[in-house]
């Protein structure tokens, strides 16, 4: 098999999906692997890291696209990649499809095989593509609420660990997941005082166990989102629903409550984002003012901090690349209930049910197209 290994061009997005060793590899296996120029230069990969590899390298992404059977990626492709598509060529990359009724038309009309990292999911309900991304999201939640809360940056002009004689800064995480508990860590680390809140109650009796004495645990629910969300500096929208848009727990009027100069950190912007106010921004416009609050919503939250994302993504997708390249779509999923999981379009239909739904469009189960 031919596979292409294109440079990201979502603006400031960093990282690429294939390590030198992944190219290595599949090599070794006996397929043909394609790099465009200078991919891997934001994580501090060179063209001759991968040369050495044992890949070739071409000048532009659409010969990439124009030249594989499966495409590796870190990020949706954008409309200006749309036509370099073509029926019957896999794409394996983040989709959000639920969040973007464009791309999955767009994906649909293009009958590409669209494989989605984050929808992968092993039998013990681990969503393992997902996973280290929510990691980094997470921990730098914390990072850039911290920054945004200084007063420079129209936020409060609140330290989030404050100092002896001034309390530190409240945290209130929606969502105990992945996210929600790199976010904890990290602001508990600092010292602010933090809730984090789920509707899991096996989840939260975990967290309480394994989380410092200044990380509160709360049950869910709309009136304690209103009541905790009054005096929270620091707000970290956590929610996610496998595939799916996230609903939106916190409502306008809830946002309207929050201080002048909180911040909003909704991690869950890829999927619609868990707060109603929410719209995505980017690297170079980060946040927008609304009600007078902060909102941070930067869509690929990981692209910045390329080389450590990179290592952690690239890490996990690797086994998963070499299943495709080796056994082909259909007969790796047929041998691998959680890479199935992972096929949200296929021969013009979607076939991942939480996106057929969100969409309001018609779902065809993945089993009836890979034979199972």
């Amino acid at each position: 098999m031919i596979i292409g290994i294109p440079k990201e061009i979502k603006p400031s997005e960093y990282r690429v999906s294939m390590l030198p060793v992944g190219v290595e590899q599949l090599v070794q296996a006996g397929h043909t692997v394609f790099v465009e120029v200078d991919a891997g230069i934001g994580s501090g990969i060179l063209n001759e890291d991968y040369v050495a590899a044992g890949a070739e390298l071409l000048d532009t992404g659409h010969e990439i696209f124009a030249a594989a059977d499966l495409i590796v990626k870190v990020k949706e492709p954008l409309p200006e990649e749309y036509d370099s598509l073509r029926e019957g060529q896999i794409l394996f990359t983040y989709f959000h499809f639920a969040a973007s009724e464009d791309l999955t038309r767009a994906m649909l009309d293009r009958k590409v095989i669209c494989v989605a990292y984050e929808t992968i999911q092993t039998a013990d309900g681990e969503l393992p593509l997902l996973t280290p991304m929510s990691e980094v999201a997470g921990k730098m939640a914390i990072q850039e609420g911290a920054k945004y809360l200084e007063k420079p940056m129209m936020g409060r002009g609140i330290l989030l660990g404050g100092v002896p004689g001034v309390e530190p800064a409240k945290v209130l995480i929606v969502g105990g997941g992945i996210v929600g508990t790199n976010a904890a860590k990290v602001a508990a680390g600092l010292g602010a005082e933090v809730t984090i809140m789920d509707v899991d109650l096996r989840r939260l009796r975990y967290l309480d166990d394994i989380m410092p004495s200044n990380v509160v645990t709360l049950m869910s629910d709309p009136h304690t989102i209103r009541e905790k969300i009054v005096d929270a500096d620091l707000l970290i929208g956590a929610v996610l629903i496998p595939g799916g848009r996230t609903p939106h727990l916190i409502t306008k009027k809830m946002v309207r409550l929050m201080k002048p100069g909180a911040v909003i950190v909704d991690v869950a912007v890829d999927q619609g984002g868990c707060v109603e106010t929410t719209r995505p921004t980017t690297h170079q416009e980060p946040t927008f003012i609304k009600y007078g609050v902060v909102h941070y919503c930067v869509t690929n939250m990981p692209g910045a901090v390329g080389r450590t994302s990179t290592y952690a993504l690239a890490n996990v997708t690797r086994p998963y690349v070499l299943m495709l390249a080796n056994k082909g779509w259909k007969a790796a999923m047929r041998e691998n209930a959680a890479l199935e999981k992972g096929l949200n379009i296929a021969d013009g239909k979607i076939c991942f049910q939480a996106v057929a739904e969100a969409l309001g469009m018609e779902y065809c189960p993945a089993d009836e197209l890979i034979g199972c």
